[in-house]
């Protein structure tokens, strides 16, 4: 059976899926440079997915509302991945995802999260599930429009917009200009250690202070102009619900982060992140009785957050710590529970100081920070597979790409030239 493409390549959006083609199967082994992995294993990316789905059937108290037309900027891994399947096995949502990967070609395999897109969309219409997906620049005009005419040939206005775009950098439509995110402090040099990743040990690092264009342009990047855009565009073309939401995700973290996290360029973004979701609480409160908000979520292992320096170590330690407490949780765990305790309870969501949901409020319990920074400096390259859990750090990194995945037999040939 042919594989089913959209006449205009890259960019249109399909609602059925079908995984087929006339390349011949390959074993697929994993491929790095460096700590990143160049390629994605198909069935592992498809375990992947089937395993979330699995952990939000049934996990829905009887009874909830939930939204009904759901658009995921930010939707093929990760947390964006994560908020589609719980909208849509949690819910029965209809759920439009916004993404920006790259297909099979030849004998090279496609981006994981190319892979994960092509199970939804299998395992959604298995269901019965409506499922569309956009391929493309999500800052892009021409994407937003494409997005505009699905919700209103094939949905209903959207009653609930997740924003959890991750990207290093972004051309803005107005102007043209491009812009590149930095991760580094401002004002003053950081030094601390970390793992590097190449080798497993444990090294000194130092990140000098960001300029003020790389300040701006981390902000261009990675706040919340672009997030405006497709709120406010939505609005235009009247494909809000009445009581539409959305949010936006963040992270804060803790204190030995933050000279890079809250306190450095990131921060600064995450904080006008903030902003626009003040600004468009207000304007969808005023126009559909809506409302806007920023979800902090606990800190997991992805593509972005291991490039971090520091971030690793962190993330090595904090599992050890939450889960002798039975307290960790993964993407979809979090994302599962921020519907089920926050969305969709039928009451106004629990908020912090500043307006947030605090999904990170396990990660952040003093007891579970206290045990981490007694960890921190006793890490030696020696003892850091005793002392951290850096061996499962590697596990679920590699997964993100579709290997070191329960049940894939790795040395079977499997098809690689899927398409939704």
């Amino acid at each position: 059976m042919a594989a089913l493409r959209c006449p205009g390549g890259q960019g249109r959006a399909v609602a059925l899926t079908y995984q087929t083609s006339y390349m011949p199967q390959q074993i697929v082994k994993r491929r790095s440079r460096g700590f990143i992995c160049v390629n994605a294993h198909p069935e592992g990316c498809r375990r992947n997915v089937e395993r979330w789905v699995a952990g939000v059937r049934g996990e829905v108290p009887a009874g909830q509302a939930g939204p009904k037309n759901v658009l995921v900027i930010g939707a093929s891994t990760g947390y964006g991945l994560a908020s589609r399947i719980a909208a849509a096995w949690g819910y029965g949502a209809k759920t439009l995802g916004v993404f920006f990967e790259r297909p099979p070609e030849g004998d090279k395999t496609a981006t994981a999260g190319h892979y994960n897109t092509v199970a939804f969309h299998s395992l959604a219409r298995n269901d019965g599930l409506f499922a569309a997906g956009i391929n493309g620049d999500a800052f892009s005009d021409a994407v937003k429009r494409q997005a505009v005419e699905i919700i209103r040939e094939q949905m209903a206005p959207v009653d609930l917009v997740i924003y959890s775009l991750a990207s290093p950098k972004r051309t803005d439509p107005r102007t043209g200009q491009v812009y590149n995110s930095a991760l580094k402090p401002i004002g003053q040099a950081f030094t601390n250690q970390t793992i590097e990743l190449d080798s497993g040990k444990i090294v000194s690092v130092t990140l000098q202070p960001a300029n003020e264009n790389e300040i701006a342009d981390t902000v261009a990047v990675m706040g919340g102009d672009d997030w405006r855009f497709w709120m406010n565009m939505l609005l235009e073309e009247k494909l809000l619900a009445e009581g539409a939401r959305t949010v936006a995700y963040s992270y804060i973290g803790p204190e030995i982060t933050w000279p890079i996290y809250r306190d450095g360029t990131i921060g600064q973004a995450k904080k006008d992140l903030e902003r626009a979701a003040s600004d468009l609480d207000a304007t969808l409160a005023k126009n559909l009785g809506g409302n806007a908000l920023v979800s902090v979520n606990k800190a997991v292992v992805t593509q972005a957050s291991a490039a971090i320096p520091v971030v690793p170590l962190y993330l090595s330690l904090l599992p050890v710590v939450m889960r002798r407490k039975n307290l960790d949780e993964g993407p979809l765990e979090q994302m599962r529970r921020l519907f089920t305790d926050f969305l969709c309870t039928g009451s106004p969501p629990k908020l912090d100081e500043a307006r947030r949901m605090r999904l990170d409020d396990r990660e952040m319990r003093s007891d579970v920070q206290a045990d981490v920074t007694a960890l921190w400096p006793q890490v030696t390259t020696e003892n850091l597979r005793s002392v951290t859990d850096f061996a499962g750090f590697q596990r679920e990194f590699r997964g993100l790409f579709g290997f070191e995945v329960d049940g894939v037999d790795y040395e079977q040939p499997t098809e690689t030239d899927l398409h939704w």
